[in-house]
């Protein structure tokens, strides 16, 4: 943090200048923390000078004996957010956003009619046809007198207020994630999409098509992203050593998106923007558009799908032989929920219970080695919302974790830590490594 870039001193008044992050009252005070003070600086609503809680602020601090440390905002050096969600509403001809945020000390107002961007046009409309009492998502566009309220524009008509989705689309949106993409972004992945699989891009690629493979997930799950696939080692097969006969080979398999998401490209950008998908209560909010997430890059079952995988040859004592990490192409056999598989692992009857039942046996193996060489558990218990139609919670459910959940999170662990060593050893590409 940059600091004293000016120093004054009074007989009883010391004035810096510094910088720092702000934090904003639900009162509408301010306080910065500063490297010389143990106690944060105080700033009065009139001195706040258009600063938002979060930005980046130079502050000029005023300190009068063992007072209180006071100070005023003198720059606004970089803004932490400019866009709000909240009411729409009208007053004496006037449009101005009520916004959710607590911490967001002044109305925002809205132009009917404001100059435009576009020299072409003269005058654009600042509500993009959002009504009052509408809930909406407002950017502040300019605010230059901090004695006035900040000029915005509505960027999106989010719906009615106290309506479930127009809410938690608020909630998302003013926390930078929209469920929305934009239409480029829509575009480039429809033309992904339409080209779907071709027979060339299984060239240079492990077929693992006629392995049986499957996915475990939550029930309510829709993207797919990671599989198993299951085969004892019988020692007839021209690539099976007579020696492993008896093991098992076991391949984590990881949806390749970076064959569809080219570096540079529009969609790489977003992605790179959104970080991760967002999981809340009631829906998804995904990293890549869901013709993606939800179908081509989904390892969904009875379909052909291009993954990253991590391979290994494993006995029975659960103890690695031989690995192996490359592009891959699989056909997942089935789609279990984590329920289907702990009932497949429990009955002898059930669908793949011999191959469940073996995964489990070395996953517990496989645990019971790492606690011994000094893992620690740092699980945490997790409930599930039963909601109602219109989304309100009417039901809270604890998660159980099962085998099945062990399972798939035991064989990640391995793949991800087999991983982490061969990158380490920086073993050559030659080396049957991706």
């Amino acid at each position: 943090m940059l600091y004293l870039i000016t120093m004054r001193k009074e007989a009883k008044k010391i004035t810096k200048t510094t910088q720092g992050v702000i934090s904003i009252s639900s009162k509408g005070i301010g306080y910065v923390r500063t490297p010389d003070y143990e106690e944060d600086s105080e700033i009065d609503f009139r001195h706040l000078n258009t600063a938002l809680h979060g930005d980046m602020v130079e502050i000029i601090l005023h300190t009068k004996g063992h007072g209180r440390l006071t100070a005023e905002v003198s720059k606004i050096i970089s803004r932490a957010k400019i866009g709000f969600s909240g009411v729409l509403e009208k007053e004496n001809g006037l449009y101005f956003l009520k916004p959710d945020d607590t911490k967001m000390y002044t109305d925002i107002l809205i132009p009917e009619k404001m100059p435009a961007r576009n020299t072409s046009h003269r005058e654009v409309g600042g509500l993009n046809g959002a009504k009052a009492g509408q809930k909406v998502y407002v950017e502040i566009i300019s605010w230059k007198d901090p004695l006035k309220a900040p000029e915005g524009k509505v960027i999106k008509i989010l719906g009615k207020p106290g309506d479930n989705n127009a809410e938690m689309h608020a909630i998302a949106i003013e926390k930078g994630f929209d469920s929305d993409f934009p239409q480029k972004i829509k575009e480039e992945a429809k033309k992904i999409r339409d080209l779907g699989i071709k027979n060339e891009d299984f060239t240079r690629r492990r077929d693992f098509r006629k392995i049986l493979t499957f996915t475990i997930d939550p029930e309510d799950a829709k993207d797919f992203d990671d599989a198993i696939s299951f085969r004892e080692i019988s020692g007839n097969e021209p690539t099976d050593a007579k020696a492993m006969a008896g093991m098992y080979e076991i391949g984590i398999h990881i949806a390749d998106v970076s064959h569809y998401v080219k570096i540079g490209s529009e969609l790489d950008h977003e992605a790179k923007n959104r970080g991760t998908s967002v999981y809340l209560v009631d829906r998804t909010i995904p990293m890549l558009p869901e013709i993606l997430s939800n179908d081509l890059c989904s390892l969904l079952p009875n379909k052909d799908r291009l993954t990253i995988s991590a391979v290994f040859i494993i006995d029975r004592n659960a103890i690695v032989k031989k690995e192996w990490f490359g592009r891959t192409v699989i056909h997942s056999q089935k789609r279990f929920t984590y329920e289907e598989a702990e009932e497949s692992i429990k009955k002898i009857k059930s669908p793949l219970h011999k191959e469940l039942s073996i995964l489990n046996d070395l996953a517990k193996k496989l645990t019971k080695e790492r606690f011994a060489n000094g893992a620690i558990s740092l699980d945490q218990e997790e409930v599930k919302f039963i909601l109602d139609k219109n989304g309100v919670p009417i039901k809270v459910i604890k998660k159980e974790q099962g085998d099945s959940n062990k399972l798939i999170e035991e064989f990640m662990l391995l793949a991800n830590k087999k991983v982490a060593e061969t990158i380490s050893k920086g073993t050559k590409k030659e080396d049957n490594v991706l």
